[in-house]
């Protein structure tokens, strides 16, 4: 895995900024891997990244955070879009119940805490990590070599 790019988000408005430029770049068969501590933006680039694409099929809908409910599907046109959080899971058994692997490879998957994915799933997605900083959240995207070919030229500044 490669870094791709680093940028800054100054605030929240700035997420959603980053998770819409993104929008234009990522479809079915890609999966997105949000990692970060609590409250760093995990949810926010998820829900801002949905909602773009919803709207893009003039849908407008409220996404919440999976954290309960695990999983939320969605349906931007002929595009699937799977949120999960996996927060709460304890073990692979329970990732299993959930048949999220099923959707890897088919939907665009974006799946907050993915430390119980197999690591085959890993090499082939693109990794964002939140980080606090002073001056706001420092998003860190990396991933093989086919993301940095279609990320090239992705602007960086929130």
């Amino acid at each position: 895995m490669m870094e791709i790019f680093s940028c800054l988000a100054r605030t929240e408005d700035d997420m959603t900024a980053l998770a819409v430029r993104l929008a234009d770049r990522v479809g079915a068969g890609d999966t997105l891997l949000l990692s970060g501590a609590i409250g760093a933006g995990k949810s926010v680039f998820a829900r801002s990244l949905i909602q773009t694409l919803l709207h893009r099929t003039g849908q407008i809908e409220d996404v919440p955070s999976p954290t309960f409910t695990i999983v939320q599907r969605y349906a931007a046109g002929p595009l699937q879009i799977v949120h999960a959080d996996l927060y709460r899971l304890k073990n692979s058994v329970e990732l299993d119940e959930i048949a999220l692997i099923d959707d890897v490879g088919a939907a665009l998957v974006i799946v907050e805490w993915p430390a119980l994915l197999p690591d085959w799933i890993a090499t082939e997605a693109l990794s964002l990590f939140i980080a606090e900083e002073a001056a706001g959240r420092r998003v860190t995207a990396s991933g093989a070599k086919p993301w940095a070919a279609r990320l090239a030229g992705f602007e960086t500044d929130a």
